[in-house]
């Protein structure tokens, strides 16, 4: 399958979500990446259930939502009810993962885990064969614009190897500091989906930078 390109609409401009919704509609780019964060878990507060409604009354396109929270199984059942698609939390929030993953997967979401940068991938050896994709967080999560930690290559080539030996259609998702400089080696070392946002945003032109990041992987 080709890389997927999902566009972190924590860049985006909340004043004129409409408009670029739909921007993201009409780009190369394949998903919507929602960062939703609590205050809690994260030193940062993002949006809440409002804004991710009125983004999905206009996208097109798979919603990826990204569960920056503590107790996050509070909140499975109203993220399907939106339409959100592929639903992540995070190993280091999950009292009882397998159970939350199987939550996920039983209300027709795929089931993600996502992993600080201080943590193993080792960790996940007894629970990979219930998870659809692992998110491997290559900033500390809560803000966007952050500088990429290069000891996440290495962490998707582990987990690479770890999934081709116990569930070969598991993907590999990276978020933080990703663009056209570190796409092709993130890719090399096994990654399935690339999550982008402020070097989409940053230049102003949205829809080019999607299309040349998008073209080079």
């Amino acid at each position: 399958m080709s890389v997927i390109l999902s566009v972190s609409m924590l860049s985006a401009d909340f004043g004129q979500i409409e408009r670029d919704t739909k921007l993201v509609n009409r780009s190369a780019a394949d998903w919507f990446h929602l960062d939703i964060m609590d205050g809690v878990f994260v030193p940062n507060i993002s949006y809440g259930f409002p804004v991710v409604e009125a983004m999905a009354k206009h996208a097109q396109k798979p919603l990826d939502a990204h569960l920056m929270i503590v107790d996050p199984d509070r909140y499975v059942e109203r993220f399907q009810k939106m339409g959100v698609q592929y639903l992540s939390v995070h190993y280091e929030a999950c009292t009882h993962l397998h159970r939350t993953l199987a939550h996920i997967r039983e209300l027709g979401m795929k089931a993600g885990v996502a992993l600080n940068p201080h943590t193993p991938v080792e960790l996940l050896s007894d629970i990979l064969e219930g998870v659809d994709f692992v998110l491997i967080m290559s900033v500390n999560p809560g803000f966007g614009g952050q500088k990429f930690i290069p000891a996440a290559l290495n962490k998707v080539e582990r987990l690479k190897e770890m999934i081709l030996k116990k569930n070969p259609s598991c993907l590999i998702q990276v978020d933080g500091g990703i663009g056209t400089h570190n796409a092709t080696s993130l890719i090399k070392a096994g990654a399935d989906i690339l999550v982008a946002g402020h070097a989409l945003y940053k230049g102003g032109n949205v829809l080019g930078a999607i299309e040349s990041l998008k073209s080079g992987i």
